[in-house]
């Protein structure tokens, strides 16, 4: 009788569980090395596409490409993307790959957040050019079945792949970390290309000048 019970609670359990509808997650991971308008307008724009509930931003802590770029210290990218989402309640940040350390593979990432929001459904962010190198990632055919890729259409981007992407328009901005640290560098503005918040925490930081 008990373990008639128990089989009983577990079958109430299991359907109240698939009762509830999941939240729909979207991650925007990068170095963010610093993190700038482009990045708000992409995780604005996939959001509002896709209804999403939420979009968050994923700092790495060491990004596993082979032309991996220099990145300053992982806790001073986190304060800058903290300080680029501040005031949008539909943004946030996860910092899973920054605690673990290490190499961060997008499998092992999505591994340990299934295991902790089994509620929530992932919609992970990339740039088009990303999509066509998907076959060469870590573990690819596991992580497709934990995960939805979204992919951000770019000019000179294939619009197709062997493995299902979401598709979405977003305005081209021509702004990218890598032209940003280069204008610093040469002393020259970047206002209008981060927040308010990140420029002066570039400057007092002296930041991206060597």
């Amino acid at each position: 009788m008990v373990k008639v019970l128990e089989r009983t609670e577990t079958k109430v359990v299991q359907q109240l569980a698939a009762s509830v509808k999941k939240k729909r997650i979207g991650i925007l991971g990068g170095t963010f090395n610093p993190p700038h308008l482009g990045h708000l307008i992409i995780a604005d724009q996939v959001m509002d596409q896709l209804g999403l509930d939420r979009v968050l931003f994923m700092p790495d802590a060491n990004p596993p490409h082979v032309d991996r770029k220099f990145a300053i210290d992982a806790q001073e990218r986190v304060k800058m993307v903290c300080q680029s989402i501040e005031g949008n309640p539909d943004f946030g940040l996860d910092l899973t790959e920054v605690h673990r350390g290490g190499i961060s593979y997008t499998y092992d990432t999505m591994v340990e957040l299934k295991k902790k929001h089994p509620e929530n459904e992932y919609y992970f962010i990339i740039g088009g050019d990303m999509v066509a190198y998907l076959p060469k990632w870590h573990k690819i055919d596991e992580l497709m079945k934990l995960v939805q890729f979204v992919g951000v259409r770019r000019e000179h981007s294939p619009l197709t792949s062997q493995y299902p992407v979401l598709w979405v328009d977003v305005p081209v901005i021509d702004i990218s970390s890598t032209k940003i640290r280069d204008r610093v560098k040469h002393g020259q503005s970047i206002r209008y290309m981060v927040t308010d918040p990140v420029a002066d925490f570039i400057k007092e930081r002296q930041l991206y000048r060597d």
